[in-house]
């Protein structure tokens, strides 16, 4: 587009060239589901983002006291804890909740801070997971039933000031949705349907990934603050260049961002529908090569597409290897980069191809750390039950996803890809405040929505 062309649009309204993802969604003729193909975005402004937001311990200090305890975050599935007395420890900054199951109702499922009431040990070390009919301190034995009342406190004689009802394990609020267990450390919140906003209605139905489970979990520690790891996968803008390989077969450059509420946005980018430029330079028969070699060969039905060709394979041998249904799904579902962020740290791909669940957080009380959990939820049966959950496989800060057992090694290169210019970039953000030469992020007015939109709603919590 030219300068001339786009002097004449208001900020925000430009758009790459050329067919937009949900005219090529439509255009594809399958049942597509309307939450697919919904839109909706508005211009946010075009303020620069401090780096200081990135590197100041005062600004992190705030966001610890008052954002991290006032928000819904997953802590982990069902699947963690499926046995009464199993338990599962999620911490974030200096925050540390005992997830436990106290019943075996799909729903009695308790939250505690994970600490003594006697001299503050905690009650399971962090980042665990265990099962015990009863929440003993190793220090001193002091203990608690499964919901949290007290059991016993040895030496009770020496300690007349404790009763039973002041002394039950704190709660924390626990919400469940789409197999996943949810804590909010604020008694007074909001509820977590609220929270979640348009997710609840457009994970519905064959979006619904309770009827999933988790298949693989890796965990690597980043040297970046949480916000820079989170916003390296909120774009497709970066594919252009760290993704180079993918230019001729992917349709990044013309993603598709939505901005639902203050706390749901999405992208939306087609794999195997590349960008104009591209498309004209070779023939279907060429790009399926490029996309999935093994199917290179394979015939091309008369006014179809060498992606609807690899959809259709995923939809064959994932309905065998996983027992279940998959023809409902369209070659968007089976294919693309469909992916939700729920405010702070949630990113959850609906997709049956690419069926990622993200979390990111900080990593204790450092500012520039992070931990990425990468977790694959693949689809269950009907009447099958969800297998126990595997531990994070974890990854060192040099080392590759590719080592990670399970892990497809050509999507363990591209996660490499993701996160190998963060270390550079917080070593950025400081090296420009401390020249003085700039001091804040420029984003893109469409392509760089949602980053924008995090900053704006992390700032209602810092000044409620």
């Amino acid at each position: 587009m030219s300068s001339a062309a786009l002097d004449e649009l208001k900020p925000g309204e430009a758009r790459f060239p050329g067919p937009s993802t949900r005219e090529v969604i439509l255009s594809e003729g399958d049942d597509i589901p309307p939450a697919l193909v919904e839109e909706c975005y508005e211009f946010l402004g075009d303020e620069e983002i401090p780096y200081h937001r990135y590197t100041s311990r005062d600004f992190f200090q705030q966001e610890v006291e008052k954002m991290w305890p006032k928000v819904w975050q997953w802590a982990c599935r069902v699947e963690h804890i499926p046995e009464v007395g199993d338990n599962y420890v999620y911490d974030v900054g200096p925050y540390s909740i005992l997830v436990v199951r106290h019943g075996e109702g799909p729903e009695d499922i308790k939250a505690y801070h994970n600490s003594c009431l006697h001299r503050g040990t905690q009650l399971k070390p962090s980042h665990s997971t265990g099962n015990s009919p009863k929440l003993r301190c190793p220090f001193h034995g002091w203990e608690w039933n499964l919901d949290g009342t007290v059991n016993e406190i040895p030496c009770r004689w020496d300690f007349p000031k404790v009763t039973d009802a002041e002394f039950g394990l704190p709660e924390v609020k626990v919400g469940l949705w789409g197999g996943f267990i949810f804590i909010n450390m604020d008694p007074d919140c909001e509820r977590l349907e609220d929270y979640l906003g348009p997710m609840m209605e457009h994970f519905a139905g064959r979006w619904d990934v309770s009827k999933r489970y988790v298949a693989l979990h890796v965990q690597k520690t980043l040297p970046a603050n949480w916000k820079a790891c989170l916003e390296a996968f909120i774009e497709a803008y970066h594919s252009l260049e760290t993704h180079y390989q993918s230019k001729e077969t992917s349709g990044s450059l013309f993603a598709q961002y939505d901005v639902f509420t203050d706390k749901v946005n999405r992208f939306v980018h087609t794999r195997g529908y590349p960008t104009p430029e591209y498309r004209a330079l070779q023939t279907e028969e060429e790009l399926l090569k490029k996309i999935a070699p093994h199917l290179a060969g394979t015939p091309i039905p008369e006014g179809k597409s060498a992606r609807h060709v690899v959809a259709n394979h995923l939809r064959e041998t994932m309905s065998e290897q996983y027992g279940v249904d998959l023809s409902i799904y369209s070659d968007s579902e089976m294919l693309d980069s469909i992916e939700y962020t729920l405010f702070p740290n949630m990113f959850l791909f609906p997709g049956v191809g690419l069926p990622m669940v993200y979390r990111f957080r900080p990593n204790g009380m450092d500012p520039d750390s992070a931990i990425f959990d990468l977790l694959f939820l693949r689809p269950l049966a009907d009447g099958a039950e969800a297998p126990e959950a595997p531990e994070p496989f974890k990854v060192g800060i040099a080392q590759s996803y590719r080592d990670a057992p399970g892990i497809d090694p050509v999507l363990g290169a591209i996660y490499d890809q993701d996160t190998g210019n963060l270390e550079m970039q917080q070593r950025g953000y400081k090296a420009a405040l401390s020249a003085g030469v700039k001091t804040g992020q420029t984003l893109g007015n469409y392509q760089e929505v949602r980053i924008r939109r995090m900053h704006m709603t992390l700032d209602q919590y810092l000044n409620a």
